[in-house]
């Protein structure tokens, strides 16, 4: 770095992301795990659901490099289509859980006192339920329910996202108190700015760090709670498939031992992709730790 060089927040990070090599794998490995759901379906021959009644469970072949399933189905393809539904179940169900906690943390940590109180004690109750029983229990509904395979996503993420805010809430509330003690919060008091904006525009950026970081980890947890709830047959149905329901074809010992085709690859993804993101997450927590040295 040059002598009197103005070094932008963001360049820091980004140099000290640069130094972890551990880092810097996960977020390669996050990236091809991204482009191969999103973008390797525009190369396949084949339809997620295209079945072939002669070619079940046929081992890989050049025409089908990973095999297919029992009732003809191309795993690669089907691969690259859970992964779709995996990741943006754990993308959109940490959305939720930064909204959700972010706004109510900061409300609780500028307010203080009663309103303080009730929101903790809320948090409270939310984090002493049972979230996986919980989780189980919501999507034996929707089977009862007869809700179709691709909206079973959508209300799982939800449900994912509903119930995983109060640790966000929690850090975000103690970040906030201690920073609405700071000067520059004194400044805009004195300038009579409005509590919104002071929560919004001026305090709740400056817990953004954190925010990232459990955000960040928190996809990671998000995507095997979806698997889980799939591998029990409580999660995404077929047809439309998920890594954790491609998993859940491991029913006998038959095919856990002679057709690792069908189970290996998406239990591998699931690893890899969780791995990759607490990989980058940590790193991601070092880098905008402002006591390390640039």
């Amino acid at each position: 770095m040059k002598e009197n060089e103005i070094v932008s927040p963001f360049k820091i990070v980004l140099r000290r992301l640069r130094k972890n090599k551990l880092a810097m794998l996960g977020m390669c490995i996050l990236i091809f795990m991204i482009l191969f759901s999103f973008i390797g379906p525009w190369f396949s021959s084949y339809n997620m659901n295209t079945m072939s009644l002669v070619d079940k469970y046929k081992p890989p072949t050049s025409t089908h490099i990973l095999g297919t399933d029992e009732v003809g189905r191309d795993v690669l393809t089907r691969l690259m289509y859970g992964g779709r539904v995996s990741l943006l179940v754990g993308i959109l169900a940490v959305i939720i859980e930064v909204v959700i906690g972010s706004i109510l943390g900061a409300i609780a940590g500028y307010y203080g006192g009663k309103i303080d109180a009730i929101i903790m004690r809320i948090v409270d109750m939310f984090m002493c339920l049972p979230g996986l029983p919980i989780l189980i229990m919501l999507a034996a509904v929707m089977s009862d329910l007869k809700i179709k395979p691709e909206n079973r996503m959508y209300v799982i993420m939800f449900i994912i996202g509903f119930l995983g805010w109060p640790s966000l809430c929690r850090i975000v509330r103690g970040q906030i108190l201690s920073l609405r003690e700071q000067e520059f919060m004194q400044a805009a008091e004195c300038l009579g700015l409005s509590d919104k904006r002071k929560m919004f525009v001026h305090l709740l950026p400056n817990t953004f760090a954190s925010i990232i970081v459990s955000a960040t980890l928190g996809i990671g947890g998000a995507i095997l709670t979806e698997s889980t709830l799939s591998f029990l047959g409580l999660g995404v149905t077929p047809p439309t498939p998920s890594w954790g329901q491609m998993v859940q074809k491991v029913n006998d010992l038959f095919t856990l031992k002679n057709r690792m085709w069908v189970w290996a690859p998406p239990g591998l993804c699931i690893f890899l992709t969780v791995m990759a993101i607490n990989l980058f997450g940590d790193g991601l927590r070092d880098a905008l730790d402002p006591k390390l040295k640039v």
